[in-house]
């Protein structure tokens, strides 16, 4: 399974991108919906825990779809969440409950195995900080896992028709809304930036990565060093590790000042 996904400035585009897949027979088990809950469609979340250093597993947000779910036998599951470093967000469909419980939701309780390992098939955790970002600003994401690469061109075709954001393009705007802050950070350190951006930038976003999130560069050292030399060997010649680790650090001080926001909001 492969994660194709679009990014919309309203709720209203994204339900009838959506409904476009539906007429094309996209499962409903391969598609999600994530929209911030002010925008109307959710249920009241107040009361629901959030914990910034815990990750629950992704049979919690099944769990909450099946046990605690706002919607019709009739139509797809609903669920709405505290997102650590967001806020409450309403997701439609086991799909976008598990990106909740990837993204650190503490929602529902824990359900079987066998519908816990489909939906962490192609579940793109290094995309999810991108959605936050894009529902932080009041956007809506949608997400349909396609079977294998042709279906994921027709999916992307479809996207566009429907006047949607890639996320690439919103991830590009995330580091552009950064870059001048993180710019400023790193000369003080450094007057190399231009050129260790590129590796800098590839730490600040592993440390968003939603299995890392929340962890000192020491307790995710095996994994961040293997990540180091993978990019040295395909950038012969260069020293990656600094700047790589400057920007785990400073990616991860980022999240928690997220966290830390949406606590206090």
């Amino acid at each position: 399974m492969k994660a194709v996904t679009g990014v919309f400035r309203s709720a209203t585009d994204a339900e009838h991108a959506l409904a476009q897949f539906r007429e094309v027979a996209v499962p409903e088990d391969r598609l999600a919906l994530l929209t911030p809950s002010s925008s109307g469609n959710g249920r009241d979340v107040e009361g629901i825990p959030i914990d910034s250093t815990e990750q629950p597993g992704m049979g919690k947000a099944i769990g909450a779809l099946v046990g605690g779910a706002v919607g019709l036998s009739s139509g797809p599951l609903l669920v709405a969440a505290l997102v650590p470093g967001v806020g409450p967000i309403t997701a439609i469909g086991l799909l976008g409950g598990a990106v909740l419980a990837a993204a650190g939701a503490t929602v529902g309780a824990v359900a079987g195995g066998k519908s816990e390992k489909f939906m962490t098939e192609g579940l793109p955790e290094d995309e999810i900080f991108v959605y936050e970002d894009a529902l932080r600003k009041g956007r809506s994401v949608v997400i349909a896992m396609a079977k294998d690469e042709s279906e994921a061109m027709r999916f992307r075709e479809l996207f566009k028709t429907e006047g949607a954001e890639s996320v690439d393009a919103a991830r590009e705007q995330w580091w552009i809304g950064l870059r001048g802050a993180e710019e400023e950070h790193y000369s003080g350190h450094s007057p190399n930036f231009s050129s260790h951006e590129k590796f800098y930038r590839l730490g600040f976003e592993a440390a968003l990565h939603a299995r890392t999130r929340c962890k000192e560069y020491d307790q995710v050292l095996g994994e961040m060093d293997s990540k180091i030399e993978d990019i040295e060997r395909e950038n012969p010649g260069v020293s990656a590790g600094e700047p790589f680790r400057k920007g785990y650090e400073r990616g991860r001080d980022y999240y928690q000042q997220l966290c830390d926001e949406s606590k206090a909001a």
